[in-house]
């Protein structure tokens, strides 16, 4: 294994840093903006676009609350945002520098938009963590798609088989082990040696690995 890439939610992050709850739990206590209301108007038309970076986020969402809640400012709600899903898994960040100080380098894989992409890099810190991060709207292509496992394989400039992968969602585990990775899902309180230990497990459709 020469490269460890790593999902972001679900693996390092886990909601809103005070108790863990999903980011948008009190929506509509802290701002007026019932959840529902903005999945249908917002995620539901609009997110795929954003977050394969065919459009900013900024001008989206603000025409959005300017029709849903025109009492609500871009930036603070992306502020709320980023900041109610930033509680790290610090036990994992951890085992995994340990992991690079044995020369595997890691990458953040992950499915975001450029500005939490930042965030996650720079007011997050894991840039100095990670080597660096391929994220779909810097990509083009979101996971589960092959092209996203393309062109983070081809950046990392290694073959596919040297590439270790942790994620939460099954569908992009399967995906990424059809194009040629050593994935796993990644479960909640898994410890990282169990997970890279199983890469040592054959699988239909992977290559054993040598950790």
């Amino acid at each position: 294994m020469k490269v460890l890439m790593v999902d972001v939610d679900g693996v390092l992050v886990h909601g809103r840093p005070s108790d863990g709850l999903s980011l948008f739990t009190y929506l509509e206590r802290d701002h007026g903006l019932p959840l529902d209301t903005f999945q249908n108007e917002f995620f539901n038309p609009y997110w795929v676009g954003i977050v394969t970076g065919r459009e900013p986020i900024e001008p989206r969402l603000s025409e959005v609350l300017k029709r849903i809640a025109p009492h609500l400012e871009t930036e603070t709600l992306l502020k709320y945002w980023f900041e109610n899903d930033s509680l790290l898994d610090q036990r994992l960040l951890d085992r995994l520098g340990a992991l690079r100080q044995d020369d595997v380098r890691l990458y953040l894989a992950t499915n975001q938009e450029h500005r939490r992409a930042a965030y996650l890099m720079n007011e997050m810190g894991l840039g100095r963590h990670f080597d660096g991060i391929f994220y779909s709207a810097d990509l083009g292509h979101r996971k589960p798609t092959h092209d996203f496992y393309r062109l983070a394989t081809d950046s990392a400039g290694v073959s596919p088989s040297e590439i270790a992968f942790l994620d939460d969602m099954l569908e992009n585990v399967e995906a990424a082990r059809e194009f040629g990775w050593n994935a796993v899902q990644w479960m909640a309180d898994m410890e990282l040696e169990t997970a890279l230990t199983s890469l040592t497990t054959p699988h239909p459709s992977r290559q054993p690995i040598r950790l």
